[in-house]
């Protein structure tokens, strides 16, 4: 009859030690006790589970199947235990030393810096080191311990903590619309002025859809194509023509009426895969403190929904 009940966390690392070892006198010398006494742990927790897990000659300690078998329990059970003790202990700390933290050029401007002064207060002993950059970031080379990414999320090797998803909306300022009028529909778009992205693949292709229907390209001329979004947004808000731009770019935009949204009943974007705005971290058992502090932070922040959207983009799914 098995007796679980008294197998203690005192045993299962000695047995732990023993299978890493197979050696009773190996793992006596490190606890400072004779190997008679590791012999006897291993006997009693063998009487507890009812199964032997180790044969003994006076040349080896080799394990049985039930020792190869049991050692994955053993290991996730004190595993367990340290990730619970290493999690309390952290509650009682706070987040200290440099956290390494990389995003998009036009979103770490807008959406990351504006909140680091609250972020410093909040936490005086982090300290903050930001990388904008547009460049690809590997999180398991390059010196970040947190990413800020924006795209579609294929990568199993990393962790990723989903704020939300980015919306693209037409949008004109009300001058434009005025002068030109407003688009009946995503072909009516190749007769208006528009200004395009244009990034290290060529300009941003224009999809549109009615929604839960297919995506369709509509192919427009850019009156203006740049590679700086800022220049394309200035331009757009002087009047001078149309932009497809993500939520988190335009969206206080659209909330003040410095632009209008245009053909707000239909579906806009660059991509037909969904783009969700993310932080990214390696893949590791027991995520830091500083990484989980600071990402809790930008949820806190961020709020749901993502305070930028707007009302058009909430709606949106």
């Amino acid at each position: 009859m098995y007796d679980f009940a008294n197998i203690s966390i005192r045993w299962l690392r000695f047995f732990i030690d023993v299978y890493e070892t197979q050696n009773f006198s190996v793992v006596a010398r490190r606890e400072g006790i004779s190997a008679s006494q590791v012999s006897r742990v291993i006997h009693q927790l063998e009487d507890a589970i009812g199964q032997q897990l180790f044969y003994r000659n006076t040349r080896a300690v080799m394990p049985t199947e039930s020792g190869h078998l049991f050692v994955r329990y053993a290991r996730t059970v004190t595993g367990s235990l340290e990730d619970a003790r290493r999690e309390l202990d952290e509650r009682t700390r706070e987040p200290s030393g440099v956290i390494r933290m990389n995003a998009p050029v036009f979103f770490g401007q807008r959406h990351i810096a504006p909140w680091l002064p609250a972020l410093a207060e909040r936490y005086p002993r982090l300290n903050l080191d930001l990388t904008l950059t547009d460049d690809y970031i590997d999180p398991h080379k390059d010196a970040a311990d947190v990413i800020f990414r924006i795209g579609e999320l294929t990568d199993s090797s990393f962790h990723a903590r989903i704020f939300g998803q980015q919306f693209y909306h037409l949008a004109a300022s009300p001058a434009y619309v005025q002068k030109h009028g407003a688009p009946e529909g995503p072909a009516d778009l190749a007769r208006h002025q528009c200004l395009v992205y244009r990034g290290s693949s060529g300009p941003n292709r224009w999809l549109a859809r009615q929604p839960g229907g297919a995506w369709v390209h509509y192919p427009v001329t850019p009156r203006l194509s740049s590679n700086n979004a800022e220049t394309l947004l200035i331009a757009a808000l002087g009047g001078m023509g149309i932009v497809l731009f993500p939520d988190w770019l335009i969206g206080e935009r659209l909330q003040r009426g410095e632009l209008v949204a245009l053909l707000p009943e239909i579906e806009t974007s660059i991509k037909t895969e969904p783009q969700s705005i993310a932080a990214i971290y390696p893949h590791t058992r027991h995520p830091p403190l500083n990484v989980r502090a600071a990402i809790d932070y930008f949820v806190e922040a961020f709020g749901t929904p993502l305070y930028w959207q707007s009302d058009a983009g909430k709606n949106r799914a």
